[in-house]
């Protein structure tokens, strides 16, 4: 499975004991498609739950860990169960019981095709994706224990590194089942317990490689300082979830940091505040190093909010940071908004956040570096998007769609975009695509359908109607961004590239057009010449129209999108006519006059209202 996992624990005399009559539930991560009733998915799904995986209590089992597929084809279901490594058989039973209780009735991820459950006592994963014997390290999910090492915190870290260094190096050289634990004393009244543990079906190399990464980041991410007791070091809970391609992986990370005895490890329920995410910050200096002081020479782009630089940590890796201006107008409450969003969100399709700093006036957001910059620096240039094929094309489609579709339904939050663009759509080294930039995105409660605002945020040209005149938006409006996003992936042209012609106005209109006289295919980007799928290219362009009807309600959701592009078998309804839309006589007139009129300062469509995102930006 891919599995490594850390459990920190500083007791005064004491050892983590398990004492629960049912496991606690922690968090679940439901993704991938749905299954529908009585479908052979949720058959087999239920007979593997209920008769496929091995009994943990059964004679002959000596680990925590159990694991089973059963199926064939789209329909075939991988799953397995891991418990921690100090427990007994018969604990474990009870957490995988509990676990599949909860999927059988529907209380966690209900018509999920891939899930994670996790409880302080196991982990249950199952995934119609085989994810057996992989190494990955995300999803991350956080606890936080705000219980603190008041003194002596140097000597803490060098105590803490060397147990958790001879804890890794015994499991890789004689644990049988993956696990080992220890402790070292830290005070004379205070001992610092520490386990390890990887999944049986990882290799060693592995294991090591993802256990030595965490260790290495232990004082990282430790050490955090309080306002109010400057030599204090607060204490966490980390818990890591690997993941492979689209599927949502089971526990990776244990990380736990307590001091006392009376207080219970503690769960932070609701994710709203930056001490959620603590242990992904960064120091300021780690920042100025990797970014050569924030050099011009690194300097990626610029918005309205502040610059993105690249940056090379000291491992190597490379990074794109966020620099806020100090003038920009966004206040900590929209950074620690923006911070946690990216740190709940856990997608392929994604943008992923490695970590931020808040340093005095310094406030960073750190990110994977793109090396394929942005869609819009490569789509837009009739050199560059030559590289991106229908095949490209059509996975950069097809992966926008995921990914909105995750914000809007798969994860726990319902978030809506709001400015869904080609420059917020990163591209990776295989050309696969993230969605990027969730600054304005505003967060939903799980009911909530469609909200009001008097700040309009998001870019010309991309926003719906309704929002960009009476700043309704829903899920439905980002949809209708893309739709715009799909025009012009499959035209390699902007929506506003026809404001200097006579002929068509904007990019929507010209489609709608050639739709209407049968002459869709004449859209197509020229580059692409005969080398793609008429049949793709026709849906696409359906879709496409779909998406960008003047009625919000006439639009289809993301699932559905996501649906159309992977079933063929799925009926389209007929497009009507679009929002903005001109006829083109109208417009011949209005496009003549316009050229009588002395010129004025207008807003490119590629610039976001209020400047609230990074628009003009190379890849962060």
């Amino acid at each position: 499975m891919g599995v490594c996992s850390i459990l920190l624990i500083i007791f005064v005399n004491y050892y983590l004991v398990y004492t629960s009559a049912q496991p606690t539930f922690r968090e679940d991560f439901c993704s991938g498609g749905n299954y529908t009733n009585s479908s052979t998915y949720q058959t087999n799904l239920n007979f593997l739950l209920s008769n496929s995986l091995p009994l943990f209590n059964r004679e002959g089992t000596n680990n925590n860990y159990r694991s089973s597929s059963i199926g064939s084809g789209s329909d075939t279901v991988h799953g397995s169960c891991q418990c921690r490594g100090d427990l007994t058989m018969n604990e474990c039973q009870v957490c995988f019981d509990a676990a599949t209780r909860d999927v059988i009735q529907k209380i966690r991820c209900p018509y999920s095709k891939q899930a994670i459950i996790w409880y302080d006592e196991c982990v249950f994963r199952y995934s119609d994706e085989s994810y057996y014997s992989i190494l990955e390290d995300e999803p991350v999910f956080y606890m936080i224990n705000r219980s603190t090492v008041t003194t002596g915190t140097g000597e803490f870290d060098k105590i803490l590194a060397g147990l958790m260094n001879n804890l890794v190096n015994d499991l890789g050289s004689s644990s049988i089942n993956n696990f080992a634990v220890g402790k070292a004393k830290f005070t004379a009244s205070t001992q610092i317990y520490g386990l390890v543990q990887c999944a049986p079906d990882i290799v060693p190399s592995d294991c090591n490689k993802c256990l030595g990464r965490i260790v290495g980041n232990l004082s990282t991410c430790c050490d955090m300082q309080t306002a109010k007791r400057k030599n204090s070091q607060k204490v966490a809970i980390i818990i890591v979830v690997p993941s492979i391609i689209v599927v949502l992986s089971a526990i990776a990370l244990w990380y736990l940091c307590s001091r006392r005895t009376t207080k219970e490890t503690e769960r932070i329920d609701e994710i709203y505040g930056i001490q959620s995410v603590e242990s992904f910050r960064f120091h300021i200096s780690t920042i100025r190093a990797a970014t050569n002081n924030f050099s011009n020479a690194n300097k990626l782009g610029e918005g309205g909010f502040g610059s993105v630089y690249k940056g090379t940590l000291a491992d190597a890796q490379e990074i794109a940071v966020k620099r806020l201006s100090r003038k920009s107008g966004q206040g900590e409450a929209e950074f620690k908004n923006e911070v946690v969003l990216l740190v709940r969100l856990q997608h392929k399709n994604l943008v992923r956040l490695l970590g931020f700093c808040l340093d005095a006036e310094e406030r960073l957001l750190i990110y994977n570096f793109m090396p394929n910059s942005s869609l819009d620096r490569i789509i837009f240039d009739s050199v560059k998007r030559t590289c991106l094929d229908w095949g490209k094309r059509y996975n950069i489609i097809g992966g926008i769609a995921r990914g909105v579709l995750y914000l809007h339904e798969d994860s726990r939050l319902k978030i809506i975009h709001r400015d869904l663009k080609a420059s917020n759509i990163l591209l990776d080294v295989d050309m696969n695509p993230k969605v990027s930039d969730f600054g304005m995105a505003r967060l939903f409660a799980v009911d909530q359908t469609q909200a009001m605002t008097t700040r309009i945020v998001g870019t010309y040209g991309y926003m719906a109607p309704e929002y960009a005149m009476h700043g309704q938006f829903s899920d439905k409006s980002d949809v209708f961004s893309f739709g715009v996003l799909v025009l012009e992936i499959l035209s390699g042209k902007k929506n506003n590239s026809f404001n200097e012609s006579e002929v068509s106005g904007d990019l929507v209109s010209h489609a709608w057009r050639h739709w209407k006289k049968g002459t869709a295919l004449d859209l197509l980007d020229s580059v692409l010449k005969d080398s793609y799928s008429e049949s793709e290219v026709m849906r696409c362009i359906h879709i496409g129209l779909l998406c960008v009807q003047e009625n919000a309600a006439d639009r289809p959701t993301m699932a559905s999108i996501v649906l159309m592009l992977n079933n063929y078998s799925t009926s389209l309804p007929v497009p009507l006519v679009p929002a903005f839309f001109v006829p083109a006589e109208e417009y011949r007139i209005i496009f003549r006059e316009s050229k009588d009129l002395p010129s004025v300062s207008t807003s490119k469509s590629g610039d976001s209202v209020d400047e609230a995102s990074l628009t003009e930006l190379h890849p962060r």
